[in-house]
């Protein structure tokens, strides 16, 4: 079990999307943020599978699916922020330096 407040490990629960076995406790602004993100880019898909009912354009659907893109980009930027400010300070206060050769790994599956 890690001391980070923060990021906690939990072998018992573990969560179908991921491997790390990690949990990570958010405060609500937070979590109340990144799931009114999720959501308007669920809103998105579902109004691009409406396109796709409807017979539409096809540059018309690319460009649609481009802002989704970039919502999940902008996702991706606030959740990295937060990390970097909580999990990733904390465990490097703490001294564990590995979270930084977590970071580099999770930084380069990013950048693919």
């Amino acid at each position: 079990m890690s001391d980070n407040p923060h990021c906690v490990e939990n072998i018992e629960e573990s969560c179908a999307c991921c491997c790390s076995g990690k949990h990570k406790e958010r405060d609500e602004k937070e979590f109340k943020d990144l799931m009114n993100r999720l959501k308007r880019i669920e809103g998105q898909v579902r109004g691009i599978e409406g396109m796709l009912e409807n017979d539409a354009y096809c540059t018309d659907v690319l460009i649609q699916v481009s802002a989704i893109t970039s919502a999940l980009n902008s996702f991706n930027k606030a959740l990295l922020a937060n990390h970097m400010r909580t999990c990733v300070a904390d465990n490097i206060r703490q001294g564990n330096d590995e979270v930084i050769d977590e970071l580099v790994t999770t930084l380069q599956k990013l950048m693919k």
